[in-house]
This record gives C-alpha cells, sequence and structure tokens, in this order.
C-alpha cells in the first residue's frame, strides 16, 4: 500500500513561506524526485539570495550558499570538482537568475555544464518587497513600476526558456506551473526527468515554474492562482521548448 508521507529528502523545519506561495510545492517535487532516484547522498544544491535563501533548512541533502546570481558558477565549480559522483542542482528565482545571473545562466547553458537548473518565475522581487523584476509582465504593477510595467522606458520581460533555446549547448527546457494538480503532476515529470538527463550525463537542463507571490502582488492565495493562469500562462506558455535526446530519437 503507498501511504502518502512526507519525502525523506524534506527536514522537519517549517517553511518560512508566505501563505499561497508555491516554493513549498516545488521543494516537496524536487524532494520527492530525489528520494525516487535514490540520490539523496550525492546531491548538492546550490541556492542564491532571494526567497530561496533559506532552501538548506529544509532539504537534508547538502546545500551550498552562492552569491546573488551566481549558482550556475558555483554549480559548475562543485560538479566539475566529481563529475562521476555529485548530482547538482541550483534553485533560483527569476530576480536573481534572469537578472544578475543571467550571464551565469547562459554560459553554463553553453558549456552544457550536467547541471539541473530548478527556476522560479514569479514575475516580481519577492524577498526585497515587490519590486518589478525581469520576468514581470507588461502593464503589470510592483512597487517600482506603480502605474505597470512601461516596455517603452524599461523593456520587456525576460523569456528565459526562449533565450535559451538558442543556445546550443542547452541540452533539456521545460516551463511548467503548479497552480492545479494535473500541473503539479507535470511539474515533477519535468524535474525528475532534469534529473534524470544528469545522472545519464546528458548536460544542461532548466525547469521553469512558473508561479504565484500573493503576498507581493497583493492578492489572495486563491486569486493569484487564477492571476496566474490568466496573465502568466498566456504570456509564458508551458511546455518543453527543448529536448535534444527527443529531436534525436525521432529522427
Amino acid at each position: 500500500m503507498v501511504v502518502f508521507e512526507k519525502p525523506k529528502t524534506l527536514t522537519d523545519a517549517p517553511l518560512h513561506y508566505c501563505p499561497g506561495c508555491t516554493h513549498g510545492i516545488i521543494h516537496r517535487l524536487v524532494a520527492e524526485v530525489i528520494d525516487e532516484l535514490g540520490i539523496d547522498g550525492r546531491t548538492i544544491g546550490v541556492a542564491p539570495v532571494g526567497c530561496s535563501v533559506m532552501a538548506y533548512d529544509y532539504f537534508t541533502c547538502d546545500f551550498i550558499q552562492a552569491p546573488h546570481g551566481r549558482a550556475p558558477a558555483v554549480a559548475t565549480g562543485v560538479k566539475r570538482a566529481d563529475p562521476e559522483n555529485n548530482i547538482v542542482f541550483t534553485y533560483q528565482g527569476d530576480g536573481d537568475l534572469a537578472a544578475i545571473g543571467t550571464a551565469e545562466t547562459v554560459h553554463a547553458a553553453a558549456r552544457r555544464e550536467n547541471i539541473t537548473v530548478i527556476f522560479v518565475n514569479n514575475a516580481i522581487y519577492g524577498m526585497t518587497g515587490g519590486q518589478m523584476a525581469p520576468t514581470t509582465l507588461p502593464g503589470q504593477v510592483t512597487q517600482t513600476s506603480p502605474y505597470g510595467r512601461d516596455v517603452e522606458t524599461v523593456g520587456y520581460p525576460v523569456k528565459v526558456c526562449e533565450l535559451l533555446q538558442n543556445v546550443d549547448g542547452a541540452a533539456y527546457l521545460e516551463r511548467v506551473s503548479v497552480n492545479n494538480p494535473a500541473n503539479v503532476k507535470k511539474a515533477k515529470k519535468a524535474i525528475k526527468k532534469a534529473f534524470q538527463n544528469q545522472i545519464d550525463g546528458k548536460g544542461f537542463s532548466l525547469i521553469e515554474v512558473v508561479s504565484t507571490c500573493p503576498t507581493n502582488w497583493g492578492l489572495t492565495p486563491q486569486k493569484a492562482l487564477e492571476w496566474l493562469e490568466e496573465n502568466m500562462l498566456p504570456y509564458y506558455p508551458l511546455g518543453v521548448y527543448k529536448d535534444i535526446y527527443a529531436e534525436e530519437e525521432a529522427k
């Protein structure tokens, strides 16, 4: 009989995230995947600055704290130090990966570093008070765009999967969400594939998770999920953006 219980790779520490935040769901999916693949003793997580800054409290596997945006660079060093044994993943937000860490992300992909990147896109700077992020939607109101994001003055949002799609070294890119049970199942499948790719030595994999930030969006958890579906998913369509091994098999 299958019993629903806490993954062994999650600690007993209470999560500090705001009510309705989807980080907790994503943490659980990552932990379930690590458990199912039996790689807890080999896995090393890398978290930079942001809402994920305390991820080391929630996972039983080893964790390293990286400077803001530098998680892919740190992960590269950890992986290359013992490539046969270390399973390395980064856990990053959009204010980190798509802003100060853009170069690290792009070049890790270009080098086809054999790491797994979990990218949480909630279209806002969550930890520091709700400023406009690189992924903030056109017209979206934030603390630093009180009249809505004006693309004429600050430019357009960065679409990470679409950007990396054109980087030759990227092996697997998929955008998922955890806004309903069906999408949670798809997200777990994508995360598991990204880790399996690393185990199999297939190279750079990134899973973008379109997420909510009820507190900084100024919405209730339920309304935040509705806003995500109505506004974020049309701008950030879900799906596989690149899978070079599936493409090769299809030829």
